[in-house]
């Protein structure tokens, strides 16, 4: 049996969702250990005159407690 804990971080990339998404997961990673699986809560932009600037996601990591 296993018990997980799941945690919200937000994370941006200047080029793109995936690139938010690895960046977010790369360093909760780094942080965290057993990381086992996230979901994409949210995803949002940044908009400077009419470009996008920003991507951000918000994730919901799961990590397994030891």
């Amino acid at each position: 049996m296993s018990v997980a804990r799941v945690t919200t971080i937000t994370a941006r990339s200047a080029d793109s969702f995936e690139g938010a998404i690895r960046e977010g997961i790369e360093r909760a990673s780094a942080t965290l250990r057993n990381v086992s699986g996230a979901w994409v809560k949210d995803q949002t932009v940044e908009i400077e005159d009419g470009v996008i600037r920003t991507w951000q996601v918000t994730l919901e990591v799961t990590f397994v407690l030891e």
